[in-house]
């Protein structure tokens, strides 16, 4: 019998989170390594090329760990004689499998953007999004209480429940948002001396059409998310010293989540500036905390146009009796290069 009360347990628990994922969008750690998931309007708000993949595993356990993986991609189409402005562009993906009903959510996206210089520091920008969403469900991994028999599991059994419907729905998806960039090196260099003082805000709206993702006749509709997010990078002059300090507020539905922290930069190499010679290579290490969620840790080396980050979150919500606090590991890789669309001529060239 224990074993039988284990099961139920286990399900009730499994399906509850999956029932949650319906009505919610995935969410990543280290959110700032994927910014067109929360704003369309970040495609080249930030650099002229910047390209990520990112993995999460997590609740593993409590049974079936829950998988998500994305891939993101963005670009300025900017030419140098254009002062007062340039168009970006961006493609995003993610599929996220959760428990044993194999729940899973694939999103592809095409994001364009519009940012205007509004002086040589800051930019102003819009962004509209345009996308494919599919929801899919695998019956067969759900175990029901009418199949156990008293001591085992019998799928021979049957489960009493209605049709379900067809396993996947598909619909299409549509976001918009703005952004905001502040930047004191102009957008000439990303790693220096250590006096850079840059900031990124914004804000995004997606599901604007609530698109209906119910697997039967029942009408299941998708919440519109609201996303507040922004992130900073302070130097401490006359050290190799910086705070990376990051906020992000979402809202769908019912559902809300707040998410803060700080990283902290150390500068071990910096840019040679004149030869291209040595390139820039920096460590961080830090913390956030998801109110009433996690607790998560976090470090991250980049060395040139590339940066790798983990993080680890510690579970401290009220579930952590069944995870004993064991979140989620996530991984993010990162590659950020010049604008292909400006030549450079030296060494001396744009990195933003």
């Amino acid at each position: 019998m224990k074993i039988f009360f284990k099961h139920i347990i286990f399900l009730g628990l499994g399906l509850i989170l999956s029932l949650k994922l319906i009505a919610q969008d995935i969410h990543f750690s280290q959110f700032y390594a994927n910014p067109l998931q929360q704003n369309p309007a970040m495609a080249g708000a930030v650099y002229g090329m910047e390209g990520s993949i990112l993995y999460k595993d997590q609740w593993r356990a409590i049974g079936s760990p829950y998988k998500t993986f994305a891939a993101s991609y963005d670009v300025r189409f900017e030419q140098r004689r254009n002062r007062n402005g340039y168009l970006a562009g961006g493609l995003n993906f993610f599929s996220d499998v959760a428990g044993d009903s194999k729940m899973g959510s694939t999103n592809a996206n095409i994001s364009l953007a519009y940012l205007a210089r509004l002086s040589k520091y800051h930019r102003l920008g819009g962004g509209l999004q345009l996308g494919y969403l599919q929801r899919k469900v695998e019956y067969n991994g759900l175990q029901w209480g009418s199949q156990f028999d008293g001591l085992n599991y019998d799928p021979s059994l049957p489960n009493g429940e209605q049709n379900f419907g067809p396993n996947s729905v598909g619909k299409f998806d549509m976001g918009l948002g703005l952004s905001w960039v502040y930047n004191n090196t102009g957008g000439d260099i990303r790693v220096t001396d250590n006096h850079d003082l840059n900031f990124s805000a914004g804000v995004g709206l997606f599901h604007l059409t609530k698109p209906n993702i119910a697997f039967n006749s029942v009408e299941d509709r998708l919440p519109m998310r609201f996303v507040a997010h922004a992130n900073g990078v302070i130097s401490i002059q006359s050290t190799k010293l910086a705070v990376v300090p990051g906020f992000l507020y979402q809202r769908q539905g019912k559902q809300q989540e707040l998410y803060i922290g700080s990283l902290f930069r150390y500068l071990i190499t910096q840019d040679s500036k004149y030869t291209g010679l040595k390139n820039a290579s920096a460590f961080y290490w830090g913390a956030y905390i998801r109110a009433r969620d996690a607790l998560t840790l976090k470090i991250r080396y980049e060395y040139a146009g590339w940066g790798i980050g983990l993080s680890y979150d510690i579970n401290t919500s009220s579930l952590k009796a069944g995870t004993y606090a064991r979140g989620g590991l996530e991984i993010a890789l990162v590659y950020t290069a010049p604008n292909p669309f400006i030549k450079t001529y030296g060494a001396n060239h744009s990195r933003y």
